[in-house]
């Protein structure tokens, strides 16, 4: 499971993604997993995937908190905890510090070799591109229907 945390964050763009194991420091999960977005839509949206994916996989609860406001969303599968923040939130609240992400076990953790088989970097690049020009045709559009309003 926290192979797919991993790759639904890095496949979200996630930011300075750490894991801090927790077994054997404490009974509330194995794994506490931290990473940042840029902004409160890409907090909410990596939130919003990771835990449709972890139903997917069949987490039966995921409890979800501060979805809606986006600058800290709490993502608790069980064995895993999941912080997602705003980077201003993340150094606010400073997590990886009070739970010793220093300690034996916790490091930052690279992406995964291939978080999903057959899909090359160019498949991915092509897809950005798709969406940067949807989002450039729905501006135009918005534009010309304000135009003739």
């Amino acid at each position: 499971m926290l192979e797919l945390v991993r790759a639904s964050l890095d496949d979200d763009k996630a930011e300075e993604l750490i894991v801090i194991e927790l077994a054997g420091k404490s009974s509330i999960a194995d794994f506490m997993v931290i990473a940042s977005g840029r902004s409160t839509r890409q907090v909410s949206s990596m939130a919003e995937n990771l835990r449709m994916k972890l139903i997917a996989a069949g987490i039966r609860r995921v409890g979800v908190e501060g979805l809606t406001q986006g600058d800290w969303v709490l993502l608790d599968a069980g064995d895993i905890i999941v912080h997602l923040f705003r980077p201003e939130v993340r150094a606010f609240y400073n997590l990886e510090k009070m739970w010793g992400s220093d300690m034996p076990g916790s490091a930052p953790v690279p992406p995964p070799e291939d978080p999903v088989p057959g899909i090359s970097e160019a498949d991915i690049a092509e897809e950005d591109m798709d969406e940067e020009d949807m989002a450039e045709e729905d501006m135009s559009e918005k534009g010309a229907a304000s135009a003739t309003a």
